[in-house]
């Protein structure tokens, strides 16, 4: 047995992480499933978008072209911001100016600013430092025993809009809504309103389209149902549709793999994020609908999607496209969702304003339908699968043999250093449930080998430990870079009461409570499919598996090729209430607190800050944050497989093999913005005229506000652009 394996199997034993697996650890060709080229990846389907006989999406270039105008245009948001605000670089935020919120989301932690290490102040329009990073540090930081020199409680996320009361909107010229705007009670320099920070790090939408499910706490659904992020879960939720005999109704909408779609409708109605409270969907159909698209920005005349409209030719860059949106929309959807012209049971605006008289048309109630839809297939597009690591050539165990020597050690490191059981697959993240279980049922080799493998075909994970069963969503894992206090995460609830976490939701569905299963695949988890049994059949109780002592019964799915055959039984609707009634219970325990969805690994070069929190600014601090075995225990921590990794703390090289490694991972396209990945012109706000301690001009849209400054990114065509794009890093001061 090579020493690695031995030094890993002996680390384990010792932290109590390696009493079962679903096999043994073994090894012609290394440790864990093997990394995957993204060619040719299925990218999941979504029945009844585009195609069939009355599909949604009549005309999906026009559809491509509607939504990369919507991500990038500023006139989405109540003050300037678009999506692409925080997703222009590499898809991420790597702006360095007022960027830093107080607390994690749903912390109910004090939203107060904390000093940075050198005793400087920090918060509202500060700039962060080279100094600042990490957020958490020790006296040593690659070994799990230094002692703690410097703890933030503070995220590094990207600054979105003023916030406000929405009043009006405007269908020409100004970009502004109508807002009753005030300066903000944490977000201030003085008496002057800075734009808010969220409380959670911006991460990547590049190659987001195979993520299972959106945002880190995973709250945008799978199914997508026309008006909200919460698929099936919201009971009001639905689309309004002109039926055959010309009357008009509302009916629910259910798209399967659209969790882009689901997460669209959320940061425009944001007060965080891009919008002033109390706006809705129809308030921003009704402003953006008679617009040309991108009017306030340059359009390259050789961008891949937008440059056939844009008024633009060689080398004399002009703004918007030569359409509107509204006439996107009636180019790219099914007529019978915009083309009932009569007035209907669509409502009216909410607010007194000068339009409140006007009730809304069908075109605009339907907007978030063609909102996110639309970006989902402009992001579907946004797929990174041509770096050096893709174009490798592999050998008969699939494993690349092109990249560089230190890259190709760096790999067998990945797989030893149990990387790749939460980083599987070709996007790199099991949060990319139905690419991967298509691809661990045609080369499950490459999920791991006949003595160690991972289960990636259900949404619901276990794991059997010396400290109790867990239960874990696939996709989600929480290491200890927080506490949980900082910020839940996967253990949040929606706005209906229920549970995030489908394991959380299986849990009330093994103790017989059906009506808690909100979203259905919950209730298609078989326990074969599971990584370990939850029970055995056996005469003798045991601390972790239910047996016949407690009560079991086989499972009512069938067993056609389950992952686990032995895991066909469940425990009893008594035993599992029994387990579950218990106030300290070593069965039956969640792993939902405090754990957050795995993010992909590729272009992790050009995608800082890192984690959750942003508390981290180079790779080099991330891998030391994984050799000392992370920063706090918290509930999920010991399920995630977190522990010191001696190997790499001792061995310089070895962590410069695996970052070179991570580096392979990079698609020059995006490094150099190519076609997909050109865009359009857009001003981002870049924190304010002045500093941290005084606001030296005020905004000519409120006077209790301050003035924005401006990172102005070019437009860039197909060609992309001749400067690579730089790690967050090289940003700091």
């Amino acid at each position: 047995m090579p020493n690695i394996i031995k030094k890993i199997i002996s680390a384990l034993t010792k932290i109590g992480c390696l009493t079962f697996f679903t096999g043994s650890l073994l090894l012609a060709d290394g440790f864990g499933p093997i990394p995957m080229s993204l060619k040719g990846a299925p990218v999941p389907n979504v029945p009844g978008l585009v195609g069939g006989s009355d599909p949604i999406i009549i005309n999906k270039n026009k559809a491509l072209i509607l939504g990369k105008a919507l991500f990038w245009d500023i006139n989405v948001g109540s003050d300037g911001i678009a999506c692409a605000t925080c997703h222009f670089h590499a898809g991420a935020d790597r702006r360095i100016k007022n960027q830093i919120a107080p607390a994690g989301k749903n912390s109910e932690l004090p939203k107060e600013f904390e000093l940075a290490r050198d005793g400087t102040l920090r918060g509202p329009n500060a700039i962060l430092k080279r100094n600042d990073f990490p957020f958490y540090q020790t006296d040593d930081p690659l070994s799990p025993t230094g002692s703690v020199i410097f703890n933030s409680d503070d995220v590094v996320s990207s600054s979105g809009t003023f916030g406000g009361d929405y009043r009006d909107v405007k269908s020409i010229a100004t970009t502004n809504d109508q807002c009753n705007r005030s300066s903000d009670p944490v977000f201030h320099v003085g008496t002057k309103g800075t734009r808010k920070v969220e409380p959670r790090n911006t991460p990547t939408v590049i190659n987001a389209v195979f993520n299972f499910r959106s945002f880190w706490d995973g709250r945008a659904n799978n199914i997508f149902n026309g008006s909200s992020p919460w698929g099936d879960r919201d009971p009001d939720a639905g689309v309004w549709i002109r039926n055959g005999d010309g009357t008009v109704a509302k009916e629910r909408l259910r798209l399967i793999n659209s969790s882009l779609a689901s997460l669209a409708i959320s940061p425009p109605l944001d007060d965080s994020e891009m919008s002033c409270h109390g706006r809705t969907f129809a308030d921003l159909g009704r402003k953006l609908l008679n617009r040309k698209p991108l009017e306030h920005q340059r359009v390259h005349w050789n961008d891949s999607v937008l440059g056939g409209l844009a008024h633009s030719t060689p080398n004399n860059l002009q703004k918007g496209l030569n359409t509107s949106y509204h006439q996107l929309i009636m180019e790219a959807f099914n007529p019978k969702y915009w083309d009932y012209i009569h007035t209907g049971p669509f409502g009216v605006p909410p607010l007194s304003s000068a339009t409140h008289s006007t009730p809304y048309r069908q075109v605009e109630a339907n907007f978030a339908m063609f909102f996110a839809l639309a970006l989902q297939i402009y992001q579907s597009t946004l797929i990174s699968d041509d770096s050096p690591f893709d174009r490798s050539a592999v050998d008969e165990h699939g494993i690349p043999v092109n990249l560089s020597a230190s890259a190709q050690r760096g790999m067998d490191i990945f797989r030893d250093s149990h990387c790749a059981l939460c980083h599987i697959g070709p996007n790199f993240t099991s949060s990319a449930v139905v690419t991967n279980g298509i691809l661990q049922k045609l080369n499950p080799h490459a999920f791991g080998n006949s003595t160690f493998r991972v289960s990636t075909t259900t949404v619901v994970t276990s794991l059997s430990l010396t400290g109790g069963m867990m239960f874990q969503d696939t996709g989600f894992s929480g290491t200890g870079v927080t506490p949980v206090e900082n910020d839940i995460g996967l253990g949040g609830t929606d706005p209906f009461g229920n549970p995030l976490s489908f394991s959380d939701q299986y849990l009330q569905l093994l103790g017989g409570n059906v009506s808690g299963v909100v979203d259905p695949y919950v209730a298609n988890v078989r326990p074969c499919d599971l990584d370990t049994s939850i029970a055995i059949e056996s005469n003798n109780p045991h601390p972790l598996f239910f047996t016949r002592v407690d009560g079991i019964q086989r499972q009512k799915q069938n067993t056609v090729n389950c992952f686990n055959p032995a895991g066909i039984f469940i425990p009893t609707i008594n035993a599992a209430l029994t387990e579950l009634s218990k106030p300290k219970r070593k069965r039956f325990l969640s792993a939902a607190n405090g754990s957050f969805k795995i993010p992909t690994l590729r272009n992790i070069e050009l995608t800082g800050p890192y984690m959750h929190n942003g508390g981290m600014a180079t790779l080099d601090e991330v891998l030391a944050f994984y050799t000392r075995g992370g920063n706090f225990a918290t509930p999920p921590k010991e399920f995630a497989k977190i522990f010191a990794l001696v190997d790499l703390r001792l061995a310089p090289q070895k962590r410069t093999d695996l970052l070179n490694f991570l580096k392979s991972l990079t698609d020059d396209r995006v490094r150099y913005e190519k076609a997909p990945f050109d865009h359009p012109e857009i001003r981002v706000p870049h924190g304010h005229i002045g500093d941290n301690s005084s606001i030296t001009k005020q905004n000519p849209m409120n006077a209790s506000l301050a003035a924005d400054q401006f990172l102005v990114i070019p437009a860039v065509g197909a060609a992309g652009r001749i400067q690579p794009l730089q790690s967050f890093d090289r940003f700091l001061q």
